[in-house]
């Protein structure tokens, strides 16, 4: 054998290490690859966002703020129909934010009849306005801080004649969107004309609501925040509202009790109309099933609309 051909074989082992490395060098990076592969789909299905299936929204928890919104306006009226069948009377309650162009929400099964005295806030606001400058006056206090029929009555013949003078007050609702119209006749002797329109708990709302964040009107709305203690029933217990109440018996003697006011909130403010007809008749019963009704409102305060006046 020459000596050429003695090396080939050692050149030949060589040649084989070398082609093994190699193929076990390729073989490891590949393996290297698959696994940096495995572990990048790995990470991206575990922080991918799931995938919707068959068209359905994907099941997400909602924020805090969410989950904290108010009831819907269903279990609202669930609740004051537990509360109309725990009363002995004939309630209802109409809630809006304030401010004008507002959406009333009513509640219970009472919706309109006499105003009472609830009609002298508007009456003395029209009576306010022709005052040159505008002041407020002892009736006007009278009228509305002990409810003083009277005071009322003189203070609605300083508007002119009862037609003229209804349509000053009937001017005052219609500003607010309120389309009541206001009587001018006296329907009962013993009682005011005024006192006798026909006035829902929806265009009461409707009035408050606007009314409320008229400047205007806002020295009426002061005196309403000083109504006497003896008073001070219903919504007249919440600290802080700004109410007036009215009351009176119908023709069978069967006593109504109704008012209007704005509650003050966290979240803004609130104006309500309430009203109820006990099945006694009785005036006292009235004032105590509105309480009962204050207090309803109280504890779903945070489910009421509420607002800000100039917002």
């Amino acid at each position: 054998m020459s000596a050429r051909h003695a090396r080939r074989p050692r050149s030949n082992r060589r040649s084989t290490r070398t082609r093994v490395a190699w193929v076990l060098a390729v073989a490891a990076a590949v393996v290297v690859m698959a696994a940096i592969v495995t572990l990048t789909a790995v990470f991206t299905y575990r922080h991918a966002a799931p995938p919707r299936s068959s068209g359905k929204p994907s099941q997400t928890t909602p924020p805090a703020s969410a989950t904290a919104s108010a009831p819907p306006k269903e279990a609202l009226e669930a609740d004051f129909a537990a509360l109309e069948n725990r009363l002995q009377a004939k309630i209802g309650v109409a809630v809006s934010a304030v401010g004008t162009g507002q959406t009333p929400m009513a509640l219970g099964d009472w919706q309109e009849g006499p105003a009472w005295s609830t009609i002298k806030v508007p009456l003395v606001i029209a009576a306010y306005r022709q005052q040159k400058p505008p002041k407020i006056t002892d009736t006007m206090r009278a009228a509305i801080i002990e409810s003083d029929n009277a005071a009322a009555e003189s203070i609605w013949e300083t508007l002119g004649d009862p037609t003229i003078a209804a349509g000053q007050v009937q001017q005052i609702l219609q500003e607010t969107g309120d389309a009541t119209t206001v009587e001018s006749r006296k329907l009962r002797p013993e009682f005011t004309a005024f006192g006798q329109t026909v006035w829902s708990l929806v265009n009461q709302v409707r009035f408050t609501a606007s009314a409320a964040c008229n400047s205007e009107d806002q020295p009426v709305f002061d005196l309403m925040g000083q109504v006497v203690p003896d008073q001070s029933w219903g919504i007249g217990g919440i600290p802080g509202t700004q109410f007036k109440g009215g009351w009176g018996p119908s023709l069978s003697g069967k006593y109504l009790v109704r008012q209007i006011g704005v509650l003050t909130t966290p979240a803004g403010k609130v104006a309500v109309a309430i009203a109820a007809e006990p099945a006694s008749g009785q005036f006292a019963d009235g004032t105590q099933e509105l309480g009962e009704v204050a207090k309803w409102l109280t504890g779903h305060l945070a489910a009421m609309p509420a607002g800000q006046c100039g917002r």
